[in-house]
């Protein structure tokens, strides 16, 4: 059974001190009917799988190789040794400040697949592109470049995120995440078959908890991918409950 999902991305922030947050959701939250992951800063990924065991830890990003001459990276595999369960691939902030293309993503996306992690791989459109009426070719080409082919709905996850909507404030009208979503549903499901025709499909973009129960009764919302809401656990733990009675 595929479960629901919801990712805390802590971004670069976070200290050893704030592992008590996932400490007090891993205690609120140990029978949850849903996936929970939190993917915090590299150096917190193996003091959080220490902390919280029955959570699920993921990474913010992989490198496409799975050793070798890059300073600073980290390989799939690696996350994967160290107790990981999934990896954010193809984050915007990612493929605004780092250039990372599709093609890049689909490379880090079959790393991180070898390595049997859960990639949840981002897309979205930029504020530009959505007042040019270009979402659903920019979300096209997004998933058919980014998504390899040995993604199933068992290993992948795709997180629609607006572009403008990260960190904003804004939030997408629920008609907007609708379309987008069963855009993309029926997108993955022409690429890769039956084996994807489940795939989940998060939202992100400025969920919290006064608006996650709204759009978690979209259609094809399968969960979320939460920035600045999931590093408290007040914040968090209510987007988890409107997550699990949805």
């Amino acid at each position: 059974m595929i479960k629901k999902m919801a990712a805390g991305n802590w971004k670069m922030n976070g200290m050893l001190d704030s592992l008590k947050e996932i400490e007090r959701l891993q205690a609120a939250h140990s029978n949850s009917k849903i996936d929970i992951v939190i993917c915090p800063p590299a150096p917190l990924l193996l003091p959080a799988r220490k902390k919280a065991p029955d959570l699920l830890i993921g990474a913010q990003d992989c490198h496409q190789e799975v050793s070798g001459a890059h300073t600073g990276d980290l390989s799939a595999s690696l996350l994967k040794d160290i107790g990981a369960a999934a990896v954010i691939i193809g984050h915007s902030e990612r493929r605004q400040a780092h250039a990372e293309s599709s093609a890049l993503i689909k490379e880090k996306a079959t790393a991180a697949l070898n390595a049997g992690l859960t990639a949840i791989i981002c897309i979205g459109e930029t504020l530009e592109q959505r007042q040019a009426e270009e979402t659903l070719p920019v979300l096209k080409d997004q998933l058919e470049k980014s998504l390899p082919e040995t993604a199933t709905a068992q290993n992948t996850v795709v997180a629609y995120e607006p572009v403008w909507a990260i960190g904003t404030g804004l939030v997408a009208e629920p008609a907007q995440i609708g379309e987008a979503h069963r855009f993309c549903r029926a997108q993955i499901t022409k690429q890769l078959g039956a084996k994807a025709a489940n795939m989940r499909l998060l939202y992100g973009g400025s969920v919290k908890a006064a608006n996650a129960a709204e759009i978690f009764k979209i259609d094809c919302v399968d969960g979320a991918l939460v920035g600045g809401a999931s590093l408290r656990f007040e914040d968090f733990s209510p987007i988890i409950e409107a997550l699990e009675t949805a």
